[in-house]
This record gives C-alpha cells, sequence and structure tokens, in this order.
C-alpha cells in the first residue's frame, strides 16, 4: 500500500511540476502557457497547499484572456490565423527541409526534432484552436466578459 501512495504522489509530482515548466516556457513560446500552467497547478494543488491558492488566480487570468481574446474579429481572425501558422510550421517542421545555403552553423542542428517538434507545434495548434472555439461559445457577445469570466471560475455553492 505505501508503494502505491508513493508511485501516486511522485506521479503528482512530475506530472504537475512538468506541466508547469511547459506552462512557463509556453507563456514566451508558441503554445497554450496558461492553460498548462493552470493544469500543472491544478496537479500540485492535491499535494500542496500553496498550489492550492494559485489555481483560482491563474484560472482567472486564463478565462480572462480567452474572453477578450474574442471580443473582435481582428481578434478572433488573428488567433485563428495564428493558430493555423503555428500547426503549418510543424508539418513544414516535421516534413523537414534541405540546409540552405544561409545557414550559418552546423547542418546537424537545422530543424532538430524532426516529427516530436512538429507533432508538439500541430498539438498546440489543435490546442489553440479548441480554446478559441471555446472562448467564442462561451464569452463573445457578452456584455461584461471579465465579469462573466470570473463568474465561471468560481465554484457554486451548495
Amino acid at each position: 500500500m505505501k508503494s502505491k501512495s508513493m508511485a501516486r504522489r511522485v506521479g503528482i509530482e512530475v506530472a504537475g511540476w512538468g506541466l508547469v515548466l511547459i506552462g512557463i516556457a509556453a507563456l514566451v513560446l508558441p503554445g497554450p502557457g496558461l492553460l498548462a500552467l493552470f493544469a500543472g497547478l491544478a496537479i500540485l494543488s492535491q499535494q500542496y497547499e500553496w498550489a492550492e491558492r494559485r489555481v483560482r488566480p491563474v484560472e482567472v487570468m486564463a478565462l480572462k484572456s480567452a474572453a477578450q481574446s474574442v471580443q473582435t474579429w481582428p481578434r478572433i481572425l488573428a488567433s485563428v490565423t495564428g493558430a493555423l501558422i503555428l500547426a503549418a510550421i510543424g508539418v513544414f517542421w516535421g516534413i523537414g527541409t534541405d540546409v540552405p545555403s544561409w545557414w550559418p552553423i552546423p547542418d546537424r542542428w537545422w530543424l532538430v526534432g524532426g516529427w516530436g517538434t512538429g507533432a508538439t507545434l500541430i498539438g498546440s495548434s489543435v490546442i489553440a484552436l479548441a480554446t478559441i472555439v471555446y472562448s467564442f461559445r462561451r464569452f463573445r457577445g457578452v456584455e461584461d466578459p471579465e465579469a462573466e469570466a470570473v463568474r465561471v471560475s468560481t465554484p457554486e455553492k451548495d
């Protein structure tokens, strides 16, 4: 029994911290940063009180960002275009191309990662598109999208 609880704890730690690190990286790199950060904190909140206190503020921030992103058509089109470009880059990365003559470092560093990296970019694109669809259906046309984001993230009391 003890080994099961230890394995569960290690699994929670690895998954939670992995998602937190990916989320932090994806805040500046292509990918769903706030979503991964929220997921990591939600997992870690099963073990740590400090993580439990931080889950709701990150969730509110993510939902407010989602709500704001679908309030105008230029934002929606820019988001969809960005997600589709990310998918195209993933396909390009996966297929790979010959090293261009202008590439200044050794050839082995051209498009490092192959389909592993390409699939990650395509996956991020799919998550982004799903988030756009969710945000559009949930927040588009709402009078006060930020208040709605807070309402959605607030647990209902019995």
